[in-house]
């Protein structure tokens, strides 16, 4: 018998005028079989969401990684899982992180929250004939993690616009945050780095001091001029010159290491001449060793007095505002803090969404109790998640690719989405992708968040395909050689962006 006939045979057999056939055990032979058929059907399609595309599999091939050490998850925007391997599994996503924070903050604070920074007098204060404020010249910090030296100079101005000239002394307010001064030196043995930079409610230019490395070409040598020139900071060695065409400098370091308040910056190695003047910025202080150097600098610059000094303390109830100064707004803040993964940027974003959702004296720990109340409410799981500082500069930090790429998913889907995905960077163009990519069916075709540490590799974001549709992609890796897994994640933008 042929196998349609069969098959007919089997089929007339269990109709249902054939009485016959309907006993008891006939029926549940027949369940259990459709549903050994269904669990089937369900596992394989199972078992095809989590494969990797058979496009892909070479390029993984190709980095000699174990597949325990990758997360992937692969899905249209608001549409089908494409492909899902280990994505419940909790891994560091370094800088990827910063796309949880910078999330959290968009939602909640919205795209045009600012941050006012104030300079307050007691109410009624008098400034006497010659420019003397009556009683201390409070500073209310408020956690701007983008304020400037220009932006400080600015503020200052307007006081002594004013008719403000001498101060008895300068109290400013850290309040809207608590205890979040961190020691620089303690990730990764570099405390002069801007990268490893403290948070801090008044933190001006992230901390950081320029060197200047002017050209004397008539001398043939290097002059090294510290910006802004503060009384506390000093260079010690020298760069030599070189001629010839520009090359990379040869054994160039700078290191500033600070003892008994002095931070002493020591420079030595060549540099070619004919490549100009370049700028190295290096932590010098503490943030609130830097915010007086600097205060002290400009208003001493723009012909202003200062008696007693500087101290913490709280602004009274009953004061004036003098002068304030309010920042970019947060959709601009993000772009900087994405696109140029900039961590104490993040840290600060952190603490502001802590201190608006769970009230002043914001930490860490506050600012994860506040993204979880944000992204549970989106109904993101975030199980295994370690939001630790929020800037990625961690080795604690924890999300799932499932659960970030719910988030991505969510994002895309908001009103806030352009504000969002304008923040990434974008490929062979800006940021931190602005050198991968470049090819010309790949460049600018996706916004992505790159995330690296020693041993970790993390890219996540959106690529549009020549279809038109738009992917969301979380790729993580963590192990000793997850360095090997760009070119892989490198091949799946170009394969989504050909689909």
């Amino acid at each position: 018998m042929g196998r349609a006939a069969q098959q007919r045979n089997r089929r007339q057999s269990f109709q249902p005028e054939d009485q016959s056939a309907r006993t008891w055990s006939g029926w549940r032979r027949l369940a259990c079989n459709a549903l050994a058929i269904g669990v089937l059907a369900g596992a394989a399609a199972s078992v095809a969401a989590q494969a990797l595309p058979p496009e892909l599999q070479k390029a993984w091939k190709a980095t000699r990684l174990p597949d325990s050490s990758l997360s992937l998850e692969i899905r249209e925007a608001g549409g089908p899982v494409i492909s899902r391997i280990n994505a419940g599994v909790p891994r560091n996503p370094a800088s990827v992180m910063k796309t949880v924070t910078t999330w959290s903050a968009l939602s909640t604070l919205g795209p045009d929250y600012v941050w006012r920074t104030q300079f307050l007098a007691n109410a009624g204060a008098r400034v006497d004939d010659q420019g003397t404020l009556q009683g201390p010249l409070y500073v209310k910090a408020a956690g701007d993690p983008w304020f400037t030296v220009q932006d400080l100079w600015n503020v200052l101005r307007e006081l002594r616009l004013r008719g403000i000239k001498n101060l008895s002394d300068v109290v400013v307010d850290r309040s809207l945050f608590g205890n979040v001064s961190i020691d620089p030196g303690e990730f990764d043995d570099s405390p002069d780095r801007p990268y490893n930079a403290s948070p801090d409610a008044m933190m001006v230019g992230f901390g950081a001091t320029r060197v200047l490395f002017q050209p004397d070409e008539k001398n043939r040598q290097w002059i090294p001029i510290i910006d802004p020139p503060t009384r506390n900071v000093r260079v010690e060695g020298r760069v030599d010159w070189e001629e010839g065409r520009c090359k990379p400098a040869t054994g160039f370091s700078v290191d500033a290491r600070v003892q008994s308040g002095i931070t002493t910056v020591r420079v030595a190695g060549k540099a070619t001449g004919s490549c100009g003047e370049f700028s190295i910025y290096r932590l010098a202080g503490s943030q609130a060793d830097h915010f007086e150097a600097l205060f002290r600098l400009l208003w001493q610059e723009l012909g202003g007095t200062l008696g007693r000094g500087f101290q913490n303390g709280r602004v009274p109830a009953k004061t004036e505002v003098l002068a304030w100064h309010d920042s970019p707004v947060l959709a601009d803040v993000i772009r900087q803090i994405n696109k140029h993964s900039n961590n104490v940027m993040a840290r600060m974003t952190l603490l502001t969404l802590a201190a608006d959702l769970n009230g002043p004296g914001a930490t860490p720990e506050s600012g994860d109790r506040a993204v979880q109340q944000v992204l549970t409410r989106q109904k993101i799981d975030l199980t295994g998640w370690v939001l630790d500082n929020g800037s990625g500069l961690s080795r604690q930090g924890r999300v799932t690719a499932q659960g970030l790429a719910q988030m991505l998913d969510v994002a895309w889907r908001s009103p806030l989405m352009p504000e969002f995905v304008s923040s990434l960077s974008i490929a062979g163009m800006d940021g931190t992708m602005r050198k991968r990519l470049r090819s010309a069916d790949t460049r600018g075709q996706a916004h992505m968040k790159t995330g690296t540490l020693k041993d970790s590799r993390a890219l996540a974001g959106y690529v549009r395909g020549v279809s038109g549709k738009r992917y969301i992609v979380v790729s993580l890796v963590n192990h000793p050689g997850a360095a090997a897994v760009r070119p892989f994640d490198d091949e799946i933008v170009r394969w989504l962006a050909n689909r």
